[in-house]
Protein backbone atom coordinates (compact mmCIF):
# COMPACT_ATOMS: atom_id res chain seq x y z
CA UNK A 1 0.00 0.00 0.00
CA UNK A 2 2.77 2.23 0.85
CA UNK A 3 4.38 1.54 -2.34
CA UNK A 4 1.57 2.56 -4.19
CA UNK A 5 0.98 5.52 -2.16
CA UNK A 6 4.23 6.94 -3.05
CA UNK A 7 3.73 6.07 -6.90
CA UNK A 8 1.14 7.60 -7.40
CA UNK A 9 2.86 10.83 -5.77
CA UNK A 10 5.67 10.73 -7.72
CA UNK A 11 3.24 10.38 -10.48
CA UNK A 12 1.63 13.74 -9.84
CA UNK A 13 5.38 15.89 -10.49
CA UNK A 14 4.93 14.51 -14.82
CA UNK A 15 1.16 14.93 -14.63
CA UNK A 16 1.79 18.42 -13.21
CA UNK A 17 4.70 19.34 -15.68
CA UNK A 18 2.48 18.02 -18.59
CA UNK A 19 -0.97 20.19 -18.28
CA UNK A 20 1.34 23.57 -17.03
CA UNK A 21 3.42 23.44 -20.20
CA UNK A 22 0.72 23.01 -22.37
CA UNK A 23 -1.33 25.62 -21.02
CA UNK A 24 1.52 27.53 -21.15
CA UNK A 25 2.12 27.09 -24.77
CA UNK A 26 -1.34 27.91 -25.59
CA UNK A 27 -1.48 31.45 -23.50
CA UNK A 28 2.08 32.08 -25.98
CA UNK A 29 0.08 31.64 -29.12
CA UNK A 30 -3.62 32.58 -28.23
CA UNK A 31 -4.62 36.48 -29.45
CA UNK A 32 -5.20 38.82 -27.09
CA UNK A 33 -2.87 39.17 -24.81
CA UNK A 34 -1.52 41.64 -22.67
CA UNK A 35 0.85 43.13 -25.08
CA UNK A 36 -2.10 43.30 -27.83
CA UNK A 37 -4.35 44.56 -24.95
CA UNK A 38 -1.76 47.58 -24.40
CA UNK A 39 -1.53 48.03 -28.13
CA UNK A 40 -5.54 48.66 -28.31
CA UNK A 41 -5.51 50.55 -25.23
CA UNK A 42 -3.38 53.08 -26.06
CA UNK A 43 -5.02 53.21 -30.06
CA UNK A 44 -8.02 53.75 -27.92
CA UNK A 45 -6.55 56.62 -26.21
CA UNK A 46 -5.39 58.43 -29.39
CA UNK A 47 -8.37 57.86 -31.20
CA UNK A 48 -10.22 60.15 -28.38
CA UNK A 49 -7.11 62.54 -28.79
CA UNK A 50 -7.03 62.89 -32.60
CA UNK A 51 -3.63 61.83 -31.90
CA UNK A 52 -1.92 58.91 -34.75
CA UNK A 53 2.07 59.62 -34.31
CA UNK A 54 2.73 56.29 -33.53
CA UNK A 55 2.59 52.97 -35.83
CA UNK A 56 -0.07 50.40 -33.91
CA UNK A 57 -0.41 53.05 -31.40
CA UNK A 58 3.01 51.84 -29.57
CA UNK A 59 6.23 52.34 -30.50
CA UNK A 60 9.19 49.79 -31.51
CA UNK A 61 10.12 50.64 -27.87
CA UNK A 62 7.39 50.42 -26.38
CA UNK A 63 6.62 47.06 -27.92
CA UNK A 64 10.11 45.88 -26.74
CA UNK A 65 9.79 47.46 -22.68
CA UNK A 66 6.02 45.41 -22.75
CA UNK A 67 7.57 41.83 -24.30
CA UNK A 68 10.28 42.63 -21.88
CA UNK A 69 7.89 42.87 -18.97
CA UNK A 70 5.00 40.22 -19.83
CA UNK A 71 8.50 37.78 -20.82
CA UNK A 72 7.10 37.45 -24.07
CA UNK A 73 10.85 38.63 -25.26
CA UNK A 74 12.18 35.08 -24.19
CA UNK A 75 11.55 31.16 -26.31
CA UNK A 76 8.72 29.41 -24.88
CA UNK A 77 10.70 27.22 -23.36
CA UNK A 78 12.77 29.25 -21.44
CA UNK A 79 10.19 31.49 -20.24
CA UNK A 80 8.22 28.18 -19.03
CA UNK A 81 11.55 27.06 -16.98
CA UNK A 82 11.89 30.22 -15.71
CA UNK A 83 8.05 30.04 -14.47
CA UNK A 84 8.51 26.65 -13.37
CA UNK A 85 11.27 27.54 -10.93
CA UNK A 86 9.61 29.81 -9.52
CA UNK A 87 6.42 28.18 -8.13
CA UNK A 88 9.03 25.31 -7.31
CA UNK A 89 9.74 28.44 -4.74
CA UNK A 90 6.27 28.72 -4.14
CA UNK A 91 5.92 32.25 -6.24
CA UNK A 92 2.81 32.23 -8.57
CA UNK A 93 4.20 35.41 -10.24
CA UNK A 94 2.17 38.61 -10.48
CA UNK A 95 -0.98 39.67 -11.92
CA UNK A 96 -1.13 41.98 -14.41
CA UNK A 97 -4.81 43.24 -13.62
CA UNK A 98 -4.31 43.55 -9.95
CA UNK A 99 -0.59 44.22 -9.44
CA UNK A 100 -0.42 41.64 -7.06
CA UNK A 101 1.12 38.63 -6.23
CA UNK A 102 -1.07 35.91 -7.69
CA UNK A 103 -0.81 33.35 -4.72
CA UNK A 104 -2.16 36.48 -2.24
CA UNK A 105 -5.02 36.44 -4.48
CA UNK A 106 -5.60 33.34 -4.72
CA UNK A 107 -5.45 32.81 -0.92
CA UNK A 108 -7.85 35.92 -0.02
CA UNK A 109 -10.46 34.05 -3.03
CA UNK A 110 -10.03 30.34 -1.61
CA UNK A 111 -12.37 30.88 1.55
CA UNK A 112 -15.19 31.87 -0.70
CA UNK A 113 -15.12 28.69 -2.43
CA UNK A 114 -13.95 26.65 0.27
CA UNK A 115 -16.96 27.48 1.93
CA UNK A 116 -19.44 26.69 -0.76
CA UNK A 117 -17.52 23.48 -2.05
CA UNK A 118 -17.37 21.85 1.38
CA UNK A 119 -21.46 22.73 1.99
CA UNK A 120 -22.27 21.00 -1.20
CA UNK A 121 -20.39 18.17 -0.90
CA UNK A 122 -21.59 17.89 2.67
CA UNK A 123 -24.82 18.49 1.97
CA UNK A 124 -24.85 16.12 -1.46
CA UNK A 125 -23.56 13.31 0.44
CA UNK A 126 -26.41 13.63 3.25
CA UNK A 127 -29.12 14.09 0.50
CA UNK A 128 -28.18 11.97 -2.27
CA UNK A 129 -27.42 8.90 -0.53
CA UNK A 130 -30.45 8.59 1.70
CA UNK A 131 -32.43 9.51 -1.18
CA UNK A 132 -30.74 6.81 -3.34
CA UNK A 133 -31.80 4.39 -0.41
CA UNK A 134 -34.90 5.29 -0.62
CA UNK A 135 -35.69 5.21 -4.34
CA UNK A 136 -34.39 1.21 -4.20
CA UNK A 137 -36.25 0.43 -1.76
CA UNK A 138 -39.10 2.22 -3.61
CA UNK A 139 -38.59 0.54 -7.26
CA UNK A 140 -41.07 0.85 -9.48
CA UNK A 141 -43.46 2.63 -7.19
CA UNK A 142 -44.93 6.17 -7.35
CA UNK A 143 -42.30 7.29 -4.92
CA UNK A 144 -39.36 6.59 -7.30
CA UNK A 145 -41.19 8.01 -10.45
CA UNK A 146 -42.32 10.85 -8.36
CA UNK A 147 -38.24 11.71 -7.60
CA UNK A 148 -37.25 10.39 -10.98
CA UNK A 149 -38.88 13.49 -12.32
CA UNK A 150 -37.58 16.21 -10.60
CA UNK A 151 -34.07 14.77 -10.53
CA UNK A 152 -33.84 14.65 -13.76
CA UNK A 153 -35.38 17.72 -14.68
CA UNK A 154 -32.98 19.94 -11.95
CA UNK A 155 -30.62 17.76 -14.05
CA UNK A 156 -31.45 18.93 -17.44
CA UNK A 157 -30.83 22.21 -16.97
CA UNK A 158 -27.11 23.72 -16.74
CA UNK A 159 -26.27 24.84 -13.48
CA UNK A 160 -25.65 28.80 -14.56
CA UNK A 161 -28.97 28.51 -16.75
CA UNK A 162 -30.42 27.96 -13.46
CA UNK A 163 -28.68 30.46 -11.53
CA UNK A 164 -29.91 32.83 -14.43
CA UNK A 165 -33.66 31.29 -13.58
CA UNK A 166 -33.66 31.74 -10.06
CA UNK A 167 -32.18 35.26 -10.27
CA UNK A 168 -34.65 36.40 -12.18
CA UNK A 169 -37.12 35.20 -10.62
CA UNK A 170 -36.73 34.87 -6.46
CA UNK A 171 -33.92 37.90 -6.74
CA UNK A 172 -35.33 40.20 -9.43
CA UNK A 173 -38.80 39.56 -9.64
CA UNK A 174 -40.20 38.13 -6.04
CA UNK A 175 -36.83 39.99 -3.72
CA UNK A 176 -36.72 37.19 -1.98
CA UNK A 177 -32.99 36.65 -1.83
CA UNK A 178 -30.18 38.70 -2.68
CA UNK A 179 -28.91 39.27 -6.99
CA UNK A 180 -25.26 38.75 -6.11
CA UNK A 181 -22.37 39.17 -3.02
CA UNK A 182 -20.98 36.68 -0.60
CA UNK A 183 -22.32 39.08 2.27
CA UNK A 184 -24.31 42.05 2.53
CA UNK A 185 -22.30 45.47 3.18
CA UNK A 186 -22.79 45.70 7.01
CA UNK A 187 -21.98 42.14 7.34
CA UNK A 188 -19.42 42.95 9.89
CA UNK A 189 -21.62 45.42 11.98
CA UNK A 190 -23.80 42.90 12.54
CA UNK A 191 -24.27 39.86 15.60
CA UNK A 192 -22.97 36.49 15.27
CA UNK A 193 -27.02 35.32 14.92
CA UNK A 194 -27.34 37.74 12.20
CA UNK A 195 -24.17 36.97 10.46
CA UNK A 196 -25.19 33.66 10.57
CA UNK A 197 -28.67 34.40 8.70
CA UNK A 198 -26.66 37.01 6.23
CA UNK A 199 -24.58 34.08 5.35
CA UNK A 200 -27.57 31.38 4.27
CA UNK A 201 -29.40 34.38 3.06
CA UNK A 202 -27.01 34.89 0.34
CA UNK A 203 -26.00 31.53 -0.09
CA UNK A 204 -29.32 29.80 -0.58
CA UNK A 205 -30.05 30.42 -4.64
CA UNK A 206 -25.98 29.34 -5.45
CA UNK A 207 -26.01 26.35 -3.65
CA UNK A 208 -29.26 25.43 -5.32
CA UNK A 209 -27.35 25.70 -8.63
CA UNK A 210 -24.09 24.10 -6.96
CA UNK A 211 -26.21 20.71 -5.48
CA UNK A 212 -28.33 20.43 -9.08
CA UNK A 213 -24.92 18.99 -10.70
CA UNK A 214 -24.20 15.86 -9.21
CA UNK A 215 -27.50 16.01 -7.33
CA UNK A 216 -29.12 13.39 -10.00
CA UNK A 217 -25.86 11.74 -10.94
CA UNK A 218 -24.98 10.51 -7.49
CA UNK A 219 -28.33 9.60 -6.34
CA UNK A 220 -28.63 7.54 -9.61
CA UNK A 221 -25.48 5.72 -8.78
CA UNK A 222 -26.53 4.68 -5.25
CA UNK A 223 -29.81 3.40 -6.20
CA UNK A 224 -28.29 1.25 -8.86
CA UNK A 225 -25.56 0.34 -6.74
CA UNK A 226 -28.04 -0.35 -3.81
CA UNK A 227 -29.86 -2.39 -6.19
CA UNK A 228 -27.13 -4.71 -7.39
CA UNK A 229 -26.07 -5.29 -3.82
CA UNK A 230 -29.36 -6.46 -2.95
CA UNK A 231 -30.23 -8.80 -5.56
CA UNK A 232 -26.64 -10.62 -4.28
CA UNK A 233 -26.76 -14.33 -3.13
CA UNK A 234 -25.52 -13.23 0.27
CA UNK A 235 -28.26 -10.41 0.76
CA UNK A 236 -31.02 -13.04 -0.17
CA UNK A 237 -29.15 -15.55 2.65
CA UNK A 238 -29.81 -12.71 5.21
CA UNK A 239 -33.65 -12.47 4.82
CA UNK A 240 -33.49 -16.23 4.32
CA UNK A 241 -32.46 -16.09 8.00
CA UNK A 242 -35.40 -14.04 8.77
CA UNK A 243 -33.13 -10.46 9.31
CA UNK A 244 -35.27 -7.46 9.10
CA UNK A 245 -35.22 -5.66 6.14
CA UNK A 246 -33.72 -2.34 7.37
CA UNK A 247 -30.74 -4.24 9.25
CA UNK A 248 -30.18 -6.34 5.76
CA UNK A 249 -30.18 -2.55 4.23
CA UNK A 250 -28.03 -0.72 6.65
CA UNK A 251 -25.60 -3.51 7.58
CA UNK A 252 -24.88 -5.34 4.77
CA UNK A 253 -25.86 -4.02 1.40
CA UNK A 254 -24.77 -0.33 2.28
CA UNK A 255 -21.48 -0.92 2.75
CA UNK A 256 -21.11 -2.41 -0.74
CA UNK A 257 -23.18 -0.06 -2.53
CA UNK A 258 -20.81 2.83 -1.91
CA UNK A 259 -17.81 1.76 -2.99
CA UNK A 260 -18.94 3.89 -6.72
CA UNK A 261 -19.66 6.91 -4.60
CA UNK A 262 -16.10 6.84 -2.44
CA UNK A 263 -15.20 6.66 -6.35
CA UNK A 264 -16.22 10.60 -6.81
CA UNK A 265 -14.51 11.58 -3.48
CA UNK A 266 -11.85 13.13 -5.41
CA UNK A 267 -14.27 15.24 -8.11
CA UNK A 268 -15.81 16.61 -4.86
CA UNK A 269 -12.45 18.01 -3.21
CA UNK A 270 -11.12 19.73 -6.17
CA UNK A 271 -15.10 21.18 -5.87
CA UNK A 272 -14.81 22.41 -2.42
CA UNK A 273 -11.27 24.19 -3.22
CA UNK A 274 -11.72 25.39 -6.30
CA UNK A 275 -15.50 26.56 -6.76
CA UNK A 276 -17.48 27.14 -9.83
CA UNK A 277 -16.13 29.46 -12.78
CA UNK A 278 -19.67 30.13 -14.15
CA UNK A 279 -21.64 29.95 -10.74
CA UNK A 280 -19.73 32.42 -8.94
CA UNK A 281 -19.67 34.55 -12.34
CA UNK A 282 -23.50 35.04 -12.08
CA UNK A 283 -24.00 35.16 -8.68
CA UNK A 284 -20.62 37.60 -8.79
CA UNK A 285 -19.05 35.70 -5.55
CA UNK A 286 -15.92 36.89 -5.33
CA UNK A 287 -14.23 33.73 -5.07
CA UNK A 288 -11.17 31.68 -6.54
CA UNK A 289 -14.16 30.64 -9.78
CA UNK A 290 -14.84 34.22 -10.41
CA UNK A 291 -11.09 35.35 -10.49
CA UNK A 292 -10.27 32.39 -12.89
CA UNK A 293 -13.10 33.54 -14.94
CA UNK A 294 -11.90 37.39 -14.98
CA UNK A 295 -8.25 36.22 -15.22
CA UNK A 296 -9.48 34.30 -18.73
CA UNK A 297 -11.38 36.88 -20.13
CA UNK A 298 -8.88 39.64 -19.49
CA UNK A 299 -5.81 37.46 -20.11
CA UNK A 300 -4.45 37.70 -17.14
CA UNK A 301 -1.76 34.50 -17.74
CA UNK A 302 -0.23 34.14 -14.51
CA UNK A 303 -3.13 34.02 -12.81
CA UNK A 304 -4.74 31.48 -15.32
CA UNK A 305 -1.35 29.99 -14.48
CA UNK A 306 -1.50 29.92 -10.83
CA UNK A 307 -5.52 28.94 -10.45
CA UNK A 308 -4.93 25.84 -13.06
CA UNK A 309 -1.43 24.87 -11.07
CA UNK A 310 -3.86 24.51 -7.89
CA UNK A 311 -6.97 22.91 -8.95
CA UNK A 312 -4.38 20.46 -10.85
CA UNK A 313 -2.74 19.64 -7.92
CA UNK A 314 -6.04 19.26 -5.57
CA UNK A 315 -7.63 17.05 -8.75
CA UNK A 316 -4.92 14.87 -8.80
CA UNK A 317 -4.44 14.66 -4.39
CA UNK A 318 -8.50 14.01 -4.40
CA UNK A 319 -7.64 10.95 -6.98
CA UNK A 320 -5.29 9.53 -4.67
CA UNK A 321 -7.44 10.05 -1.77
CA UNK A 322 -10.59 8.58 -4.21
CA UNK A 323 -8.50 5.08 -4.11
CA UNK A 324 -7.81 5.34 -0.23
CA UNK A 325 -11.42 5.55 0.03
CA UNK A 326 -12.02 2.99 -2.25
CA UNK A 327 -9.53 0.29 0.15
CA UNK A 328 -11.48 1.60 3.31
CA UNK A 329 -14.78 0.39 1.57
CA UNK A 330 -13.84 -2.45 0.08
CA UNK A 331 -11.79 -5.09 1.84
CA UNK A 332 -11.29 -6.78 -0.83
CA UNK A 333 -9.41 -3.96 -3.00
CA UNK A 334 -5.74 -4.35 -2.02
CA UNK A 335 -2.96 -2.30 -3.83
CA UNK A 336 0.53 -3.60 -4.26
Amino acid sequence: MSQYLVRRFLLIFPTLFGITLLTFMITRVVPGGPVEQAMMERQFAEQQTGASNSRQGLTEEDLAYLNKLYGFDKPIFVAYFDWLGRVVQLDLGESYRYNEPVWDLIKSKLPVSIYYGLVTSILTYLICIPLGVLKAVKDKTWVDSATSVVIFAGHAVPAFVLGLILLVFFGGRLEWFPMEGFVSDEFSELGTFDQVIDLIYHSALPLACYLVGAFASMTVLMKNSLLESLSADYIRTAFAKGLEPKQVIWRHALRNSLIPIAASFGNNISLVFTGSYLIETVFNIDGLGLLGYQAITERDYPVVLGSLFLTALIFLIGNILSDLCLATVDPRIRFS
